[in-house]
C-alpha cells in the first residue's frame, strides 16, 4: 500500500505542474484540501471526533500543510535535481528522528540501505548535475525535516491509541482546506475561471489520490509498522516519477538512470527486511 501510494505521488508531478500554471500554487492547494474534506465528510456523519483526536488531527494537519507548502515553493525557487536530492534525505532523517524520540534505533545496516536509497536518488536525478545552493534548497531541506517530523509525529501519537484513521485524515484535509483558503482567497475565483474540464480532473486526482488515498494508507501503515519503514518505502517516489516521465511525457532514462532505480529499489528491498526483522524482536 505504501508503494502504490508513492506511485501516485511520482505520478503527480506532471499534474501539479500543470495546475499550478494554471491557478497558482497557494490556490491549487486550496481547491485540493477543500475537495479532499469534502469527500471524507460522509464517513463524519457516524461518528464525532473525540477532544484527542481533534488536537492530533490538527497537529498532524498543520505539519502536512507545512510541508506541502515549503515543498511547492522550494520546488519553484531550485532545480529539479536539487529538489529531489534534498526531499530524499527523509529517508535518513525519519528513522534518526524516530531512534530519538523512542530511545531504541534500528540497526546500523537498515542507515546504510537508507543510504544505498539516498544515493540512488542522487543518481536518478542527476541529469546536469547539482546547482549552487539557493533559496529554494532551504525550503526543501526544511520540508524534508517537517516530512519526517510529520511522519514520527503520526506513528509517535498515534500508535497503540484507540484513534480513528479516518477521522485524524479528515482533520488533516480540514486545517489544510482552511489554511490555504484563507491565504489564498483572494486569487481562487480567477483560478476556478481559469480552470478547463481536464484542470478539474487533475484536481480531483490530486485530491482523491494524492491526498485522500495516501495520506489514510501512510497513517494506516505507520500506526501498524513504523515511521523508518514507511519513510523508506515512500522514498521510492522519485523512481515512479521518472518512469512515469518517460512512458507518458517521452523523456529519456540514461544508464546511470538505470543504476540510480537499481539502488534505490536495492536500498528500499534490504531495508524493509531489516526493519521488519528488527521490529519483530523489539515490537514498537
Amino acid at each position: 500500500m505504501l508503494l502504490a501510494v508513492a506511485v501516485v505521488w511520482g505520478s503527480s508531478y506532471l499534474t501539479a505542474r500543470t495546475l499550478v500554471l494554471a491557478g497558482g500554487v497557494l490556490a491549487v492547494l486550496a481547491l485540493r484540501f477543500v475537495i479532499s474534506a469534502v469527500a471524507l465528510a460522509p464517513a463524519m456523519i457516524v461518528r464525532r471526533p473525540t477532544r484527542a483526536e481533534l488536537s492530533v488531527g490538527a497537529l498532524l494537519g498543520l505539519t502536512q500543510a507545512s510541508v506541502l507548502v515549503l515543498e511547492t515553493y522550494g520546488v519553484s525557487m531550485t532545480s529539479a535535481t536539487n529538489a529531489g536530492v534534498l526531499i530524499s534525505l527523509t529517508i535518513l532523517l525519519t528513522p534518526a528522528l524516530e531512534g530519538a524520540v523512542q530511545r531504541r534505533w534500528l540497526p546500523g545496516r537498515f542507515f546504510v540501505s537508507a543510504a544505498v536509497a539516498v544515493t540512488g536518488v542522487i543518481l536518478l536525478v542527476a541529469g546536469p548535475g547539482l546547482r549552487a545552493p539557493t533559496a529554494g534548497d532551504a525550503l526543501m531541506l526544511a520540508a524534508a525535516v517537517v516530512r519526517a517530523a510529520h511522519v514520527t509525529l503520526s506513528g509517535r501519537l498515534t500508535t497503540g491509541r484507540p484513534y480513528d484513521t479516518v477521522t485524524l485524515t479528515w482533520l488533516q484535509t480540514v486545517v489544510g482546506a482552511v489554511l490555504f483558503t484563507l491565504v489564498a482567497a483572494p486569487a481562487l475565483p480567477s483560478a476556478v475561471r481559469a480552470f478547463e474540464p481536464g484542470h478539474w480532473l487533475g484536481l480531483l486526482y490530486l485530491a482523491l489520490g494524492c491526498s485522500v488515498f495516501a495520506f489514510l494508507v501512510q497513517l494506516w501503515a505507520i500506526r501498524r509498522t513504523s515511521a523508518a519503514r514507511a519513510s523508506l518505502l515512500l522514498g521510492t517516489e522519485p523512481v515512479w516519477a521518472v518512469l512515469i516521465g518517460v512512458g507518458i511525457a517521452g523523456e529519456h532514462l540514461t544508464a546511470v538512470g538505470v543504476a540510480g532505480i537499481a539502488l534505490v529499489l536495492a536500498g528500499t528491498y534490504y531495508g524493509q527486511r531489516v526493519e521488519a526483522a528488527h521490529r519483530a524482536l523489539v515490537p514498537v
